[in-house]
């Protein structure tokens, strides 16, 4: 059991919190027994009285505002948390309204996905959606999380008016069900 006792909380330990509300919110929360109702909220209190990470709701405060991705919300009156996107829980509805989008919406992978990816497209894998950022400069970040980043041009427009739906989570990731290969523009090396 980990207590922070100050107030100033270094990065790693910001780090360790995040992650361990990644895991509970949006994929494990059987870990510690939690209760997510069909929207993905959880009472505070039953994270605050957790006993495999202890922290102050300061402190969670803290890792909710700062996030740099944004990742988690709370409610109005911060009695209630949640992941924004992210699930691998099939029973989380997110209750996100479609959204039109912009004529080209960004993926960021890695060199050695490229071959399945026009194949068979961009597919949510073991999410509830995949994940598309607004800009070139997001996606180059999320694809340098693995590597040399890839950054792949989507014509969300045009699959918009095909019948494919978007949405927006509250952190501003675009989402939608699957990215045909055909809406994809792949750069020539």
């Amino acid at each position: 059991m980990i207590m922070i006792e100050n107030s100033t909380m270094t990065l790693e330990y910001k780090k360790r919190i995040s992650k361990f509300l990644s895991l509970i919110l949006r994929h494990q929360p059987e870990t510690i027994n939690l209760d997510l109702d069909g929207n993905g909220w959880a009472l505070v209190s039953d994270i605050l009285a957790n006993k495999t990470l202890k922290f102050t709701m300061a402190e969670l405060d803290e890792v909710v505002q700062t996030n740099s991705k944004k990742r988690f919300s709370f409610n109005e009156d911060k009695t209630k948390i949640r992941a924004n996107q992210g699930h691998s829980l099939t029973t989380i509805d997110l209750d996100l309204k479609t959204q039109s989008p912009p004529e080209f919406l960004y993926h960021g992978t890695v060199a050695k996905f490229i071959d399945a990816i026009k194949k068979v497209g961009l597919q949510k894998m073991n999410r509830q959606h995949v994940h598309l950022s607004k800009d070139q400069e997001t996606a180059t970040q999320v694809g340098s999380r693995r590597g040399k980043p890839v950054v792949l041009s989507v014509r969300a427009e045009q699959m918009e008016s095909q019948g494919f739906k978007f949405y927006v989570s509250e952190n501003g990731v675009w989402l939608t069900d699957t990215v045909p290969p055909e809406f994809i523009v792949f750069k020539k090396a």
